[in-house]
């Protein structure tokens, strides 16, 4: 795979913005932020390091695979569970973080009118196909406002078809990334492990049906060596 087909970037500038994302993570915007609406009434519970007592050593685990495609993806300073992120579910169904306990978690936020989640999509999608299973999930929540008709118009034209259609059309789930220091723009990635713990994340686009991101998710997959 061609970073050029997949993202419509130059590879070299899309490592650019990748080590960049990296470098500044926490940091600051890197790509255009909507104007926000939302009900995000406040932060996500404060870190409990009882609740996500292997999520550490997992997320060093994974430390060495942040590289390449996926360089941008960085270890949190707070390894926590998100349970206040509510979105709906493929059956319109209010579903949040609890839901997915037993699965690893690619959860991704994007918006038809961000131009780097239009060309990401197609990506995620592979990623699905490849890895998807009982143990792993890309859960892809599109936060687009008003009705259905577009984000699942585009799903269709890009043969997104491996990725669940999950959806906020509040903008909560970004409102509330936004107020813990985890989102500044959009597409945002978070990486959660089964028990429902938050152990990295990155802002910007990537090339996740790359190898660089297969071997991350892997061995996120497999956790610590013992």
């Amino acid at each position: 795979m061609s970073v050029k087909k997949t993202l419509g970037l130059p590879a070299g500038k899309l490592i650019a913005i990748a080590g960049l994302a990296g470098l500044l993570a926490g940091g600051a915007a890197i790509y255009v932020k909507e104007s926000l609406s939302g009900n995000a009434t406040g932060a996500v519970a404060s870190a409990d390091p009882a609740a996500c007592p292997l999520a550490a050593a997992r997320a060093e685990a994974i430390t060495p695979f942040s590289k390449g495609q996926v360089a941008a993806m960085r270890t949190v300073d707070e390894h926590r569970p998100l349970p206040e992120l509510v979105f709906d579910g493929p059956d319109g169904k209010k579903k949040t973080i609890a839901d997915f306990a037993g699965k690893t978690l690619l959860v991704n936020l994007w918006a038809t009118w961000c131009v780097p989640c239009r060309e990401e999509m197609p990506a995620l999608n592979a990623l699905e196909k490849d890895l998807g299973s009982d143990k792993f999930e890309v859960v892809a929540i599109n936060i687009d406002t008003g009705d259905d008709e577009k984000p699942k118009t585009f799903l269709d034209e890009t043969k997104v078809h491996e990725l669940a259609y999950y959806r906020d059309a509040s903008m909560g789930v970004f409102n509330t990334l936004k107020k813990e220091g985890l989102a500044f723009g959009l597409p945002v990635t978070l990486l959660m492990d089964d028990k429902g713990c938050l152990i990295s994340a990155m802002n910007g686009p990537a090339a996740w049906d790359s190898e660089d991101a297969k071997a991350l998710i892997n061995a996120a997959l497999a956790g610590p060596k013992s």
